[in-house]
């Protein structure tokens, strides 16, 4: 398996309501929609929301979800400015703040939010990576 990732698709209760989350709350672009998933392209990677219901019997597990779910998203930002705005543009979005953005341990600056059916993202600034103007994060400088 080459070491890359392709798709991300979150499990939403309200497909709708995501969309309008993602794509007007924080701005993103829909890609494409079809009646039980939208897509989002992104820097290389394709963002998805599917039905947690069908997601889970895709995937032919039980549909049992209850608190931290041991995995998060994240957004690198630019500068400690944008961990900021970012989070103030989710809440507005209906995003609840799950920990304001504070310096960390590591050297950084971050926060999180959860979207709609919480699922949680970090929004971080590295000072140690690189962001490239397509939004690519890299541990060296390419």
């Amino acid at each position: 398996m080459e070491q890359r990732m392709s798709v991300v698709t979150l499990g939403v209760t309200d497909l709708d309501r995501s969309q309008r989350f993602y794509e007007d709350g924080l701005g993103w672009t829909l890609s494409s929609a079809q009646e039980q998933i939208r897509f989002f392209q992104l820097n290389g990677l394709i963002f998805a929301l599917y039905p947690l219901d069908a997601l889970a019997e895709d995937a032919q597990v039980p549909n049992e979800r209850a608190g931290f779910s041991g995995m998060t998203l994240a957004y690198c930002a630019r500068s400690k400015e944008e961990v900021d705005a970012t989070l103030e543009q989710a809440k507005g979005a209906g995003a609840h703040i799950a920990k304001p953005a504070q310096e960390v341990f590591w050297g950084g600056y971050s926060g999180y939010f959860a979207d709609p059916d919480g699922h949680l993202w970090e929004v971080a600034y590295n000072p140690f990576w690189k962001i490239d103007e397509t939004g690519n994060v890299y541990l060296d400088a390419p």
